[in-house]
């Protein structure tokens, strides 16, 4: 039942993708990226936040957030920076060049359709690496995000090409050559599909010893909670009411919803509640008093306390911040 609740945030917090570069590097090469935050406005501007990854389609190269000891990723692996970090690539380890954001401004500017192509000189070993920015709301509450760590990497057990991530590549790669019209759209959507089959395979490596809000849509207790929560979040819930549809005492469920996901369970509805209410406030379709009756408030002066006092400041002040970001 898990599944469903991580479809549930996938489709909340506004998931939006881009594949941004298609790079074939020769060694000796090394790149470190500013936080993606900074490219953010040239590629998605409206994103709160940005997610970068890479799929190791050919060859091989050390990832890293910056300042942290490099890993070696072969093919058929998929890099992910979760957190927003500064991160470095290189073949060998330890070789670096800040690629700064002028660098940027000017492939973009002479590349009017993603992805932008980079070839690094050199007569090594060659990587190929397929490079997509997610977008996605941090604020107010995803808790996908904070599940991740700073840098995931997903391997297949199969050769790249014969996975599901390696033929989702592999389609990537042919529509960004082919330069159809339409193309960034389908990039996008496949940059996206990308990005939910790795984290699906990130799940299936945590065992019974991990925490976190991935880890506890595993739990029978757990997962089946949230995936109530998520399915019915304007019910009135009680800790009773879950507890007894998620087959588990009070105590039981309490205890272990707070050490899989770190917050009680009506802390966790509420919080959720306040992220379905800011994605509509964004989507500027719904007045506060139907925003109000989806997530389960008798009235808007209700809902507008409850949303001030999770995200700290009323609706209506919060909508017109975001509107005025989107437009700058």
């Amino acid at each position: 039942m898990g599944i469903d609740a991580l479809s549930d945030v996938l489709k909340t917090v506004r998931l939006n993708g881009a594949i941004v570069f298609d790079i074939d590097a020769y060694a000796p090469w090394g790149v470190e990226t500013p936080p993606p935050r900074l490219f953010a406005p040239l590629v998605m501007p409206e994103a709160d936040h940005i997610i970068e990854y890479h799929v190791i389609t050919e060859g091989c190269c050390y990832a890293s957030v910056a300042g942290e000891q490099p890993v070696r990723v072969e093919a058929g692996t998929v890099v992910m920076f979760p957190q927003g970090d500064a991160q470095v690539l290189s073949n060998p380890a330890g070789l670096r060049r800040k690629f700064e954001l002028e660098e940027f401004e000017q492939a973009r500017r002479a590349t009017p359709q993603l992805p932008i192509g980079i070839v690094t000189p050199g007569n090594g070993e060659h990587t190929h690496i397929v490079c997509g920015f997610l977008g996605c709301d941090a604020a107010p509450f995803n808790p996908l995000l904070a599940a991740l760590p700073r840098m995931v990497c997903v391997s297949e057990a199969l050769s790249l090409y014969e996975s599901r991530i390696g033929q989702l590549a592999h389609f990537a790669l042919a529509e960004a050559k082919s330069k159809r019209s339409g193309g960034e759209s389908v990039l996008a959507r496949l940059c996206e599909l990308m990005f939910v089959e790795a984290v699906r395979r990130y799940v299936d490596t945590l065992t019974g010893d991990h925490a976190g809000w991935l880890a506890g849509l595993r739990d029978r207790h757990v997962g089946a909670a949230l995936s109530l929560i998520h399915a019915r979040p304007s019910y009135d819930w009680t800790l009773d009411s879950l507890a007894r549809e998620a087959g588990a005492s009070r105590t039981v469920l309490a205890e272990r919803f707070v050490h899989f996901v770190g917050t009680p369970p009506m802390q966790y509805l509420s919080r959720w509640r306040m992220q379905i209410a800011a994605s509509l406030l964004c989507d500027g379709q719904a007045n506060l008093a139907r925003i109000a009756e989806v997530v389960g408030y008798e009235s808007e002066a209700s809902f507008s306390r409850a949303f001030k006092k999770v995200v700290g400041s009323p609706p209506g002040t919060w909508r017109r911040g975001r509107a005025s970001r989107a437009v700058a």
